[in-house]
């Protein structure tokens, strides 16, 4: 099918620390720790989403050894692009010079895994040689700053990856949608029809904590356990589980409930915060770039998010 040959990523310069959000908002740095796990996150001063996922991209090019006119597609995923249309994907192969399609996909903070899920096609098609895949955010554009529940969550930041069809390394899936717009939403703006009578909230991303906890350790625990039976492993075969970074006490109540330490999870939340549909490839790349991942590794990346959309896959690096 496909494997990983490069990975890249990129975050903005400015950091925001607890403490400065304590300056804005009834919080302090004990209680977001002890909370979610984030320390500081980065925020777009004067970079739009798909410059950042650009920057990233070339990241991933580079760590390659890969051109731009070497892609056959790209595909990029975010729910904060700065354009409804031209997607980031069109804004990006711009950026970088390409010529092949460009297209998005919005499946949120899962969004990464659904990257990977839909270039399997491609490459099964035959379609492709090499793919770009980039998920990136500007989540500090869609945040209500005045609301403590959500603000000291979210980060900016881009990850991507690039894809080739020379070894098999994407060995299976899991991927579930759970339609509901209860638990995790982003609203639009409503617009100035004349035409439409409906009401609508703040167009901020609106999350209902406990029930968002609830599914995401369900969904991590679910999705490993899936992967380990139809591929007749166990924990002990998986060198890292790469999970979605959006709360430190999820990942370790998944740990627990997995019954295996939490050193087998990579987590970089407390430096970034959560950034949705970049958040792991951003940390595949720090494992990249760290030498911590062998050739013959298996690795499982999890995620869930908004949609309810949930998913999984077992990589062999």
């Amino acid at each position: 099918m496909f494997h990983i040959i490069g990975t890249g990523m990129y975050v903005p310069e400015r950091i925001v620390t607890n403490d400065e959000l304590a300056t804005m908002v009834d919080t302090n740095d004990e209680w977001i720790k002890q909370r979610v796990g984030i320390a500081e996150r980065r925020v777009s001063t004067e970079e739009w989403t798909s410059e950042m996922a650009y920057k990233a991209a070339l990241a991933a090019l580079e760590n390659a050894n890969c051109k731009p006119e070497d892609l056959d597609y790209i595909i990029t995923a975010t729910v904060s692009g700065e354009t409804v249309s031209p997607s980031t994907a069109c804004m990006v192969q711009k950026l970088l010079g390409a010529t092949c399609p460009a297209m998005e996909i919005n499946a949120a903070c899962s969004a990464f895994l659904f990257l990977l899920e839909t270039a399997a096609g491609f490459f099964a098609r035959k379609k492709a040689n090499k793919i770009l895949v980039v998920g990136a955010e500007r989540l500090s554009g869609i945040i209500d700053w005045s609301d403590r529940g959500t603000c000291i969550i979210f980060g900016d930041g881009a990850g991507a990856a690039v894809l080739s069809n020379d070894v098999d390394g994407y060995l299976d899936s899991v991927v579930t949608v759970q339609g509901n717009d209860e638990v995790i939403k982003i609203l639009t703006a409503v617009g100035c029809s004349p035409f439409f009578t409906k009401e609508a909230d703040t167009p901020y991303v609106h999350m209902m904590g406990q029930e968002t906890f609830k599914y995401a350790v369900s969904s991590i625990c679910n999705d490993v356990n899936t992967l380990l039976t139809q591929n007749n492993l166990t924990l002990d075969d998986i060198s890292y589980i790469v999970p979605h970074q959006a709360n430190k006490r999820i990942i370790d109540f998944a740990a627990k409930r997995l019954k295996t330490t939490e050193d087998k999870f990579y987590v970089n939340i407390e430096r970034y915060g959560n950034t949705s549909s970049a958040s792991i490839p951003i940390a595949l790349d720090e494992l990249n770039r760290a030498g911590k991942l062998k050739h013959g590794d298996y690795i499982i990346l999890t995620a869930f998010g908004g949609g309810l959309a949930n998913a999984a896959c077992l990589l062999r690096w």
